[in-house]
């Protein structure tokens, strides 16, 4: 029996895709403005390994390795990690949906799947939520921001 649970988080921001594309895939001004996803390495490139490091609320850091499993400029980048066996893997988007010419709704979402997903979304769901509101608001300021 397969589990499966979403965290999703959105908000919009007065910027174009290119812009918000550009600020997010910037990976070495992460340290800069993101308190949470704070170190992110690798090529953005489906099937490439890239290097996270995550600051969850409550100061636990986490480092994994995922995989791009979706990339598509200005719109959307997607990768997935997972534990050995399965036990559980986690499915990342950031998406970028253009609403009007200078401005979007970004979309940051997870999806879990495996045996571990009911224990880990018990004891962590409302972290990783309050970690992704919180980059969203800093990937707004960001944005909204930075020149043209």
């Amino acid at each position: 029996m397969a589990f499966m649970t979403e965290i999703r988080t959105e908000i919009e921001i007065a910027a174009s895709s290119e812009r918000v594309w550009r600020v997010l895939t910037d990976f070495a001004a992460y340290p800069e403005w993101n308190t949470v996803m704070w170190l992110v390495g690798g090529e953005i490139r489906k099937g490439a390994r890239l290097r996270v490091r995550i600051r969850m609320p409550g100061g636990l850091d986490i480092t994994f390795r995922p995989t791009v499993c979706r990339t598509e400029p200005g719109r959307e980048l997607c990768w997935k990690g997972r534990l050995p066996a399965r036990l559980l893997e986690g499915e990342h988007s950031l998406t970028i949906e253009p609403l009007a010419h200078d401005r979007v709704r970004f979309v940051h979402r997870e999806v879990y799947s495996g045996l571990l997903t009911s224990v880990y979304m018990w004891l962590v769901a409302k972290r990783i939520r309050r970690a992704y509101e919180k980059m969203n608001s800093q990937l707004k300021s960001r944005a909204e921001r930075i020149p043209p």
